[in-house]
């Protein structure tokens, strides 16, 4: 009777961690450590200095849980979107106040070692307020102060990351495209007085868009947006801090593989595995490049400005239709970066 017992909570313990490894997990690199999330929680792990692992986690359920419209396919994957977009810029202001406080902490220890050993003894002193040095008292900040102020961070960071993003991969590649073609003689070429201005000159250049194939045009301008953003990723690898938070990327990636096989979670287990990870959020970016290339190219509007309207409002489209294409069949792993072939040791 016991072992039938035992057998039956052995099933049923075997079965809770069968669905616990269903969950599908993901996550991104912050600085000095990962966040990672499923799809009713998050939790954040920062390394200081001194080796420690600093956490923070939290119940996170989908907006698509409360508000059961948003999990429409298409709308869903642009409320997917902004959560995660949110949620990083979130992830990554906890882990940049862990690193800033880390670095004040290494500062003051330091200070505190050089002003141990310039400590003399001083003779012939008997007034005992000369040994009392000034205290710098700092008084405790309000917790609504300081979480409404990184409310307004979050949303400030959230406003200039979208109108970046924006500008390089929108405006840029149309105003270039049009400049291009019109150099090029494959779109008619504006009408400059003779003395017009330099501003005059700029203005009829990206004004009106008259090409002589919109086809040809959509195309090229949708090249020069993957081209900016392969340059980008790339470009950014050479930088030293951007480049540790892209080991960071490399360390999620495995440990999502290592959780996916069911395996341990250990260093071990996951420095075997591979650092291209299909769902990636990089491979979804390029999704998006490929399918705003096929929905743009439908776009004809000779006014730039209305050119640049009707791209940006279709933006929601587009996330959407990507989000579900990234999630019927993984694709495109060989667009992810290159990076993290080295695990930091996280756990």
């Amino acid at each position: 009777m016991q072992d039938r017992r035992t057998a039956r909570l052995t099933r049923f313990i075997h079965t809770v961690f069968a669905m616990e490894r269903d969950l599908i997990v993901g996550g991104q690199a912050v600085m000095e450590g990962v966040m990672m999330r499923t799809p009713s929680a998050y939790a954040i792990a920062c390394r200081k200095q001194n080796g420690e692992i600093v956490t923070k986690a939290e119940r996170l359920p989908k907006w698509s849980d409360k508000y059961k419209w948003l999990n429409t396919p298409v709308l869903r994957g642009g409320a997917t979107l902004i959560q995660t977009m949110a949620l990083g810029i979130k992830a990554l202001n906890f882990s940049a106040e862990i690193y800033e406080n880390d670095q004040k902490e290494q500062k003051e220890t330091v200070k505190e070692k050089l002003l141990g050993s310039q400590m003399v003894a001083v003779e012939g002193r008997t007034d005992e307020e000369f040994l009392k040095a000034p205290a710098k008292i700092s008084m405790p900040e309000d917790s609504r102060t300081k979480k409404a102020g990184r409310s307004a961070s979050a949303v400030g960071s959230i406003i200039f990351a979208l109108a970046f993003n924006i500008l390089l991969f929108v405006v840029a590649p149309l105003i270039l495209t049009n400049v291009a073609f019109i150099a090029f003689g494959w779109a008619e070429a504006p009408l400059i007085p003779a003395d017009a201005v330099w501003w005059q000159t700029t203005y009829a250049y990206i004004w009106e868009t008259k090409p002589h194939s919109w086809i040809a045009f959509n195309l090229v301008d949708g090249i020069i947006r993957m081209f900016f953003f392969v340059l980008m990723i790339y470009s950014m690898s050479f930088l030293r801090d951007i480049r540790r938070v892209f080991e960071y990327h490399g360390a999620e990636h495995k440990t999502v593989f290592a959780w996916e096989k069911g395996m341990d979670l250990t260093p071990e287990n996951a420095d075997k595995q591979r650092r291209q990870h299909p769902r990636c959020g990089t491979s979804f970016l390029m999704v998006v490049m490929l399918i705003s290339l096929v929905l743009f190219s439908v776009i004809t509007f000779e006014q730039t400005w209305l050119n640049l309207v009707v791209r940006i409002a279709l933006m929601p489209l587009v996330a959407g239709l990507s989000y579900e294409v990234i999630h019927a069949r993984p694709i495109f792993p060989m667009f992810q970066p290159q990076l993290g072939s080295e695990v930091p040791q996280i756990w």
